[in-house]
């Protein structure tokens, strides 16, 4: 987390909103939410809370249900927050400083109220030593600038032969070189006014609970990669890949902290971050 707010103060946003339950507020504010803040504070970076709740939903909650809601609630969880473009990030990744920049550089220019742009990681930099991985595995258009579909894509694993990394998923062979959704989203906004794609997300929230949630009432999650393909597939939104060659890395399976130690270990010895994180900004 403190590597992507990095990354992300340095490529020029400036206000991050962090995503969390209720119950664990006061833990975080002080674990990492008031050193974060205070150092936000001397780079003129605005910090906001929102709270993602089992029982904000547009229904009725299903007796049993624990499990969260996914990805698309924890957004629209912070929908009265957002009044400018911004993007959305899994905080427990590390995505590189040129995902940040990227990103930001395409929010600050006009789009159409139904852009979105996405992060392409290339599939064979996201994958674990130690296990499968879910991915949402892109299709694009020629020329490798657009996505035509996102297909979320459960038991993914590495495969390596003659020094060539391969990947597959149940047994069926995937193209490593193929982009993927690491939930590194950005959606454009009218100067002062909230994205358009937020109430969109808020209208799919109410049909997946009419639909999804009642077909699967104690599993079903609300995803953005799933929201946004079916986007695609309608035709009533475009999304643009920025490509980044960045190795993606996170901990999917206890076996891969070691892996991401020695990987960030990697980038200050090779100048790419300081000792003491924040002293370059």
């Amino acid at each position: 987390m403190d590597y992507s707010i990095h990354d992300a103060i340095e490529a020029g946003f400036n206000k991050i909103i962090f995503v969390i339950r209720r119950d664990i507020e006061a833990d975080f504010r002080e674990r990492i939410g008031n050193r974060v803040e205070a150092i936000c504070k001397s780079h003129n970076v605005k910090i906001a809370y929102a709270f993602q709740d089992l029982n904000n939903v547009p229904g009725v909650v299903p007796e049993g249900r624990t499990k969260p809601w996914g990805t698309g609630q924890a957004v629209l969880a912070a929908k009265e927050l957002i009044h400018e473009p911004f993007a959305v990030i899994n905080a427990d990744d590390y995505y590189g400083k040129e995902a940040f920049r990227q990103l930001h550089d395409w929010l600050v220019l006009d789009h159409a109220d139904n852009a979105i742009a996405m992060a392409g990681f290339i599939l064979k930099n996201t994958l674990s030593d130690n296990g499968g991985v879910t991915r949402g595995v892109c299709k694009v258009s020629e020329g490798h600038t657009y996505i035509t579909d996102v297909v979320e894509t459960s038991n993914i694993v590495k495969t390596i032969t003659d020094g060539y990394i391969g990947a597959e998923a149940d047994g069926v062979e995937l193209d490593p070189e193929s982009y993927v959704s690491m939930n590194f989203w950005g959606f454009p906004a009218k100067e002062d006014c909230a994205p358009v794609y937020l109430d969109v997300l808020e209208q799919g929230f109410k049909d997946f609970f009419e639909n999804d949630v009642k077909a699967n009432p104690l599993k079903a999650e609300y995803l953005l990669p799933t929201h946004i393909g079916g986007l695609l597939r309608d035709g009533k939104y475009t999304v643009k890949v920025l490509e980044t060659k960045d190795k993606w890395f996170g901990v999917t399976y206890k076996e891969d902290k070691e892996a991401v130690v020695q990987s960030f270990k990697k980038l200050i010895e090779d100048g790419v971050y300081k000792e003491e994180l924040y002293s370059d900004l």
